[in-house]
């Protein structure tokens, strides 16, 4: 197909279909357009509904940006009509069928990539076989990485090193050799995957294989957050990456921060409403992010603990599981909470359940949040980050116990719930229950008025200001969304 301007890139964006990948893909995709590039987006039907406000806000600016919808392959896999990203999955078999599913959107993807010939195609590592398409059309290939430099260079070098070969024991601390900086790990917060070959690990050995050979790796990160980290990964591991975050700060348009993600029950004014009548920097906000599934008793732990804390907050509460000992012969229960819990705290003015997806850009960037209880998913230590508030860190799968490690012992900003055993699946029931207490005593070391936390905070609002700097004409983010048009550029003219 003809371009309008030869010299113009044009590159298409095929985001995985999970909340965590496909936010920050959609919006890197933003930035790409608002840098000058052709964008197209590739995304099935329910997934564009997401997305589509914001697309056409952009178009309207003026940018050229467009979504290719294609159908995913339900009905082949098993899956129900408009089960289309893991969000809507609630079991483990029904996530691995969504994989399955967007495996099987191959010779689509490469029909596409055929008909459009673009200059690159950025897709999520979790789809290496894009990487073959791509070759084989003589197009360059862009990975996403969903996470950040830290994670990357921390798998690399547990990777190469094996320092937890020689522990026997689950729970004893260990120093992961070769990193900028003194990291301690255990065994039992290490995925299964590292330690040993399991199902899976064909798999992720081709992830990690198909993003070397690319063009490069896109991360959702910014240089002065880690530094070292930026360094170490492209010097000392030879890996070719841009760093083009904070993406979340594309969104300044109040819709759009809104509209982020998926569907919210709770109405802006609302939210901003509740806020406005709290002191600034006197609410904790609690999300642990789409996936994750908590049993009744843990559930009743973080409310008995909020509660007992005094302070004010915002949690995004999910779904809950039953577990052996429930009477409910449903196998998921829909956001649960403690008897009267809701009424208490709302006769209180102490609290505000938000059931579901939350406009969770919006409520960081309120003055009144002091703290963010979180998962330590990538988006959401980043979107932290961008508001300048400190963390209370509650891992529990992925790599989300290493982005923990540079919260709280590189970058010092967070404070450990003390929860220290990995899980497969988000929806597992964790047999490590985090009392009442626990969870209080994190909560207090963050959100109280001693030195330690007043610094914490300090740091916290400094790491927040450089962020929103990276951005801006001649800093490290906008220079990298230059340079990487400007390789891929490169790229395309060396053919």
């Amino acid at each position: 197909m003809a371009r309008e301007n030869e010299n113009q890139i044009h590159a298409m964006f095929f985001p995985y279909m999970a909340p965590g990948h496909m936010m920050p893909m959609v919006d890197m995709a933003r930035i790409l357009a608002a840098a000058g590039a052709k964008v197209t987006i590739i995304i099935t039907p329910m997934n564009a509904l997401c997305i589509k406000n914001s697309i056409d806000r952009d178009v309207k600016s003026g940018l050229q940006i467009t979504l290719e919808i294609i159908s995913l392959p339900s009905s082949e896999v098993g899956l129900p009509e408009g089960c289309e990203n893991m969000v809507s999955a609630p079991t483990r078999e029904m996530y691995m069928k969504i994989f399955h599913a967007i495996e099987l959107l191959q010779p689509k993807i490469k029909k596409l990539l055929s008909d459009y010939h673009p200059d690159c195609i950025v897709s999520d590592s979790l789809c290496p076989w894009t990487l073959d398409i791509a070759n084989e059309l003589g197009i360059a290939r862009l990975a996403f990485n969903g996470s950040g430099f830290f994670n990357l260079c921390l798998s690399e070098t547990l990777s190469r090193y094996e320092p937890h070969r020689n522990i026997t024991s689950e729970t004893e601390t260990f120093v992961v050799p070769g990193l900028p900086d003194e990291v301690k790990l255990t065994r039992s917060q290490l995925p299964d995957i590292v330690k040993g070959r399991n199902k899976f690990s064909e798999l992720f050995d081709k992830l990690k294989e198909s993003e070397k050979k690319s063009l490069g790796v896109l991360m959702n990160s910014f240089y002065e957050l880690e530094p070292a980290y930026a360094d170490h990964c492209r010097n000392v591991l030879g890996i070719k990456a841009w760093h083009i975050g904070p993406v979340s700060l594309i969104n300044r348009d109040m819709d759009d921060k809104v509209e982020r993600g998926e569907n919210t029950l709770v109405s802006k004014h609302d939210c901003l409403s509740w806020l406005d009548g709290k002191k600034p920097r006197s609410v904790l906000y609690i999300c642990f992010g789409s996936l994750t599934r908590f049993s009744k008793k843990q559930t009743t732990e973080i409310a008995n603990a909020l509660e007992a804390s005094g302070h004010s907050f915002i949690w995004v509460v999910g779904k809950v599981f039953r577990t052996g000992n429930d009477e409910s012969k449903d196998e998921e229960q829909e956001l649960w909470l403690p008897q009267e819990f809701e009424e208490e705290i709302k006769q209180k003015e102490q609290g505000l359940v938000i059931r579901g997806w939350a406009p969770q850009v919006l409520i960081l960037e309120h003055e009144a949040i002091g703290g963010f209880l979180t998962h330590c998913g990538w988006n959401s230590i980043l979107e932290g980050v961008v508001a300048g508030v400190p963390f209370v860190t509650w891992p529990i799968f992925a790599e989300q116990f290493y982005n923990e490690k540079l919260v709280t012992q590189v970058l010092n900003l967070g404070v450990s719930v003390g929860n220290e055993v990995w899980k497969a699946w988000a929806t597992e029931d964790s047999p490590n229950i985090k009392t009442a207490n626990d969870i209080l005593v994190a909560i207090d070391a963050v959100m109280g008025n001693t030195q330690e936390s007043i610094d914490r905070s300090k740091r916290a609002k400094k790491l927040g200001e450089l962020a929103k700097k990276s951005i801006e004409e001649g800093n490290s983010s906008y220079n990298d969304v230059k340079l990487v048009i400007e390789d891929i550029r490169m790229h395309k003219n060396s053919k």
